[in-house]
């Protein structure tokens, strides 16, 4: 008999709940990996921490990585983030995920006076369309944030918006996402409810961001799927 193949075993840092792997979550059990998630503030986030996963996810949330005042757990993932980035392990960095990956390479991270929320086209760079994004040139991916994250020295610039010139970025292993490819739209209320003080601010009415996650969720669900498929396909190489 042979021996089985150990499991591949990823971690996943989650800042609010309904910020979660969304369609990640299956796409990764479906390759055998054995996830554990942690959620920040709450969870020990530390270098041990991640250390010996085969895949470090950071995700999204409501704060920004120069809040370590107010939410001084920021300390600790910043370090535990610098020294998987150091380890050259895969790592996909997604919203805050993404601002965080970017400041430990070295890139500045800063508040707008934007936001950009809801599903919106993303065009992509020379070096985004020969890359795993190349099937989103053009297409509406979900936006939720505003702040912005500078390209790390080194890395690739994939993609952009109107509003927000730095998209995506990716460096050896690690790849950086502003938008949400893993949000399920079949749960985009969990978003809405979660987010409510926000769109109320900002004057968005969820109504609009519900039927854009009911017409064009679908499509982009298929093609998150081939474009988060093909980097694990590249990390695990």
């Amino acid at each position: 008999m042979s021996a089985s193949r150990t499991p591949r075993t990823a971690v996943a840092v989650r800042h609010v709940p309904f910020e979660d792997l969304g369609i990640l979550a299956p796409l990764l059990a479906e390759r055998g990996y054995e996830t554990t998630l942690l959620d920040a503030g709450v969870d020990e986030v530390d270098a041990d921490a991640v250390a010996g996963a085969d895949l470090l996810i950071v995700l999204g949330g409501p704060i920004g990585v120069y809040d370590d005042d107010r939410y001084p757990f920021l300390r600790s993932s910043k370090a535990a983030v610098a020294a998987r980035l150091d380890s050259g392990g895969a790592t996909l960095g997604i919203c805050l995920g993404a601002q965080l990956l970017a400041e430990s390479l070295g890139a500045a991270v800063r508040p707008t006076e934007a936001v950009e929320i809801g599903y919106g086209p993303l065009t992509l760079t020379p070096e985004g369309r020969e890359s795993v994004l190349a099937p989103l040139d053009g297409e509406p991916v979900l936006h939720w944030h505003g702040d912005e994250f500078a390209i790390p020295a080194g890395a690739q610039s994939l993609a952009h918006t109107p509003g927000f010139p730095h998209q995506a970025f990716a460096v050896g292993r690690t790849l950086g996402l502003q938008f949400h490819l893993e949000a399920d739209h079949r749960v985009i209320e969990r978003w809405l409810i979660g987010h409510a003080h926000e769109l109320h601010h900002h004057g968005i009415d969820p109504r609009m961001i519900r039927e854009q996650a009911r017409t064009l969720g679908p499509r982009l669900e298929t093609l998150a799927t081939r474009v988060l498929t093909d980097w694990l396909d590249a990390v695990e190489a």
